[in-house]
């Protein structure tokens, strides 16, 4: 019973530090690891994120995608045309210091 226990204490304080290591959006942007795209998603600004980041991207993309779709199937309209307005309101929303990628597939800080 004792050995269970320390098991199910040592799953908890693991999951825990996990989650205190866990990148957020914010962070990410504000350390100039991931940008806004023109596709209405999020994208690392390396060509080789760490797993982290990549990991943070993948989760955010797939929220987006999962509300875009759900917005487009209740407006019945083309799922890339939610995406044109998401990005662009990103874009808007997006503070000074952060990045953004540009037409021509650059870089840029806001």
């Amino acid at each position: 019973m004792m050995k269970r226990l320390r098991y199910a204490l040592l799953a908890v304080f693991a999951l825990f530090s996990i989650a205190a290591w866990a990148l957020d959006i914010d962070e990410a942007k504000s350390a100039g690891l991931v940008g806004e795209t023109l596709s209405g998603y999020l994208a690392a600004l390396s060509d080789s994120p760490t797993p982290e980041v990549k990991a943070l991207v993948d989760d955010v993309n797939a929220r987006r995608k999962q509300q875009y779709s759900e917005i487009a199937s209740k407006r019945d309209i083309p799922l890339s045309a939610v995406e044109k307005l998401a990005a662009k309101k990103a874009y808007e929303k997006t503070a000074p210091g952060h990045y953004l990628k540009n037409e021509s597939g650059e870089w840029i800080k806001k």
